[in-house]
């Protein structure tokens, strides 16, 4: 199952966390070091449908690392919801480990801290070379103009996926290909308790990602070219009101989306309740939930009009998992050792297969098993038509500040409560109150 990222911390957190003196990384006592340099402390993120899930696709790798290097990874898998603040805590307490899952929207939030490694071009050929991964994925790495803070791990984008039988129940002949046709079909979806469109509602993550792609819609990016927040813009109102009003207005989303944030969208998907849900490489949870992939489509997320592509036809964003160490490890030489194994061309083809997610390394990517029919979408997006979120060291706070803002207007939705172009816009004058100024 694909956890959404979940942006755990508060602005005004993340803000002093950033701004402190970043030693993190090296787990006291528990990582390498020195008098250990046969072990590494690895914290890997949530990627399958539990925790002891990915332990059980992570732990056979891991072990087939110790035997070619007679480094043992302690692994631990953490929850997305707990894993930013985790992140953060380790910068300033020193408690952290040696290698770790990072979401690459995080990049360069966490790279500010001061805290990672840098990927210059030294340690990128110690892994084989910067030129192993394909520019999309290495655009999600950290801040133009510095060295990635982060190497790529698992490439994903977002996709429109259709129930199949609900849809011919429904007498609904194609999926619909822009935001009006999901409006018209997703009437004709939405009745008999059952619902057109899935959302996660209170999950901060999941509202970024899809005002971001609606606001690159609109022509507005969040944040102007110098950096400065820029929540108020007619585009971004326009995009957070249009998401918004899928429910409030359209009436094609459940209120009681309006609190999901654990993928519940997913399971009601695999269910026969709703009919369409928005997500990245969402597979292997249909899979894991009884679906045959005989009963769901996916094709390209919805453009306002014409075909997916750049600028007003961006349809995704550059979903991803990085990979960091942190600048403090006291087993450098393991931790870029793991990360090589881990970046390696057959170690990319067995993690990205098992999860359902892409190999960001070209040649990994070139393998038939990431040709299918549901990744094709996919690997077409991130090719063509996805875009990397804002790479600023505020990204993390505006994540939280605007994906706060969306999850108050979704519950005014659910209410019954208004949700007006005014409404919208000093919802997100207050989440850029919260931004820290320049």
């Amino acid at each position: 199952m694909r956890r959404i990222r979940a942006a755990a911390v508060g602005a005004v957190t993340l803000s002093l966390v950033l701004t402190a003196a970043a030693c993190g990384g090296g787990t006291s006592g528990a990582g390498g070091s020195n008098e250990q340099p046969k072990t590494l402390t690895y914290w890997a993120s949530n990627q399958g449908a539990s925790l002891e899930a990915d332990k059980k696709v992570l732990q056979p790798e891991l072990d087939k690392f110790e035997k070619r290097t007679g480094i043992k990874v302690k692994l631990e898998v953490v929850p997305w919801g707990d894993l930013l603040n985790r992140i953060l805590t380790a910068t300033t307490s020193g408690q952290g480990p040696d290698v770790l899952n990072i979401g690459n929207t995080w990049s360069a939030s966490l790279q500010a801290s001061g805290a990672l490694l840098p990927w210059d071009e030294k340690n990128f050929d110690a892994i084989g070379g910067k030129d192993r991964f394909v520019d999309s994925a290495l655009g999600s790495t950290g801040a133009e103009g510095q060295d990635p803070a982060a190497v790529p791990l698992y490439s994903m984008a977002y996709a429109l996926y259709y129930n199949k039988k609900m849809f011919a129940d429904a007498g609904v002949k194609q999926p619909p290909t822009t935001w009006d046709e999901l409006v018209e079909t997703g009437k004709k979806l939405s009745k008999d308790g059952k619902w057109a469109l899935g959302a996660e509602g209170s999950n901060l993550s999941n509202n970024i990602h899809q005002v971001f792609v609606l606001g690159k819609q609109h022509g507005a990016d969040f944040f102007t070219a110098d950096g400065k927040p820029d929540f108020t813009s007619d585009g971004a109102v326009a995009a957070v009101k249009q998401y918004v009003d899928l429910m409030a207005k359209d009436k094609i989303i459940a209120p009681g989306n309006a609190e999901y944030a654990q993928n519940q969208s997913l399971s009601d998907f695999a269910k026969n309740k709703t009919a369409m849900v928005l997500w990245q490489t969402a597979s292997a949870t249909f899979t894991s939930q009884g679906m045959d992939e005989s009963e769901w489509g996916v094709v390209p997320a919805p453009v306002q009009s014409d075909k997916p592509g750049q600028g007003t036809g961006v349809n995704s964003m550059v979903a991803g998992i990085n990979m960091a160490v942190f600048g403090n490890t006291k087993n450098l030489d393991g931790a870029k050792d793991f990360v090589k194994f881990m970046t390696s061309d057959k170690e990319q083809i067995v993690l990205n297969k098992a999860y359902g997610s892409i190999p960001p390394v070209k040649a990994a990517q070139e393998d038939g098993a990431f040709g299918t029919f549901a990744l094709s979408p996919l690997r077409e997006a991130l090719a063509t038509s996805a875009a990397a979120l804002p790479q600023v060291p505020e990204e993390s706070q505006f994540e939280t500040v605007v994906g706060t803002a969306v999850k108050e207007l979704f519950a005014d939705a659910a209410a019954g409560r208004p949700v007006t172009t005014d409404s919208v816009k000093a919802k997100l004058e207050k989440a850029q109150q919260q931004m820290p100024k320049k």
